[in-house]
C-alpha cells in the first residue's frame, strides 16, 4: 500500500497535520519526520510493538539502538541513569544541532529500543516540524534515519518513496533539508568522551567546547 504523503511547512507546521502525525505515533504507527539533518522514522520509543516495526521498515539489526529524538535538555535527562557535566556543556553549546550523545539509559526505556546495549543515543534537532511533533505526543520519538540499512539517507520524500515507500504508511514532506553529511555522535562515559561517528560538527570543535 503507497504511502500517505502529507505537506507540511518547516517553518510554521501546521497544528492539523502534526496532532495528525502525533495520533499516529501514539497508536503505535511510524512515521518519516524531517529533521534538520536527514528524514527520521518517528514511532513512540516506549512501544515495543513500534519499535519493532522501525527494525522492520528498515531491516536493521536488532542489536543496533535507535536514537531518540527530544524537544529539551530537561527531556533527555530523563531518559538517562546519570548526567555528567559535560553533557551539559555539550548541550548548551550545540543543542538544538546536529549533536547526537550516547549515555547510560534510565530503566524507563525499554531495553529493545537501546540494542539491548543499555545505552540510549539522544538529540534535540533543531527542527520546528520533528519539535512540535514531540511536543504534541507528549514525550519523545525515535529519530533514526528514514532509509533501508545500508542505502543512502533520504534528504526529501521523493527519494524516501523510493526506498520505503511500500513500507511507510505515513510520510510528512516538508521539503528537501539540504543536509550533507548526518548528526555527529558523541559517547560519555562520566568525565570522558569519544565521537562514534564525526559529521556536522568537528570532532575539534567539540574538543574546544570541552577544554574551554
Amino acid at each position: 500500500m503507497p504511502s500517505e504523503i502529507l505537506k507540511i511547512s518547516p517553518e510554521a507546521p501546521e497544528r492539523q497535520i502534526v496532532d495528525y502525525a502525533a495520533n499516529f505515533i501514539m497508536r503505535g504507527g511510524v512515521v518519516a519526520v524531517p529533521t534538520d539533518t536527514f528524514y527520521g522514522l518517528s514511532a513512540d520509543p516506549f512501544n515495543l510493538a513500534a519499535i519493532g516495526r522501525v527494525y522492520e521498515i528498515k531491516g536493521r539489526p536488532e542489536s543496533k539502538a535507535l536514537p531518540i529524538l527530544v524537544s529539551s535538555v530537561e527531556q533527555a535527562v530523563s531518559l538517562v541513569r546519570d548526567v555528567p557535566d559535560i553533557f551539559l556543556t555539550l548541550t548548551q553549546k550545540y543543542w538544538p544541532g546536529a549533536l547526537t550523545i550516547v549515555l547510560e539509559a534510565t530503566h524507563r526505556l525499554p531495553l529493545k529500543v537501546t540494542g539491548n546495549t543499555g545505552r540510549v543515543a539522544l538529540r534535540w534537532a533543531n527542527s520546528k516540524v520533528a519539535c512540535e511533533i514531540i511536543n504534541a505526543v507528549g514525550g519523545p520519538i525515535t529519530g533514526t534515519s528514514a532509509n533501508l540499512t545500508g542505502m543512502p539517507a533520504c534528504t526529501n520524500a521523493a527519494d524516501l518513496i523510493i526506498q520505503l515507500g511500500d513500507r511507510l504508511p505515513l510520510i510528512l514532506d516538508s521539503g528537501d533539508t539540504r543536509a550533507v553529511v548526518p548528526s555527529t555522535i558523541v559517547r560519555l562515559d562520566g568525565d570522558e568522551w569519544m565521537i562514534i561517528r564525526e559529521g556536522a560538527i568537528a570532532e575539534n570543535d567539540i574538543q574546544k567546547t570541552l577544554a574551554a
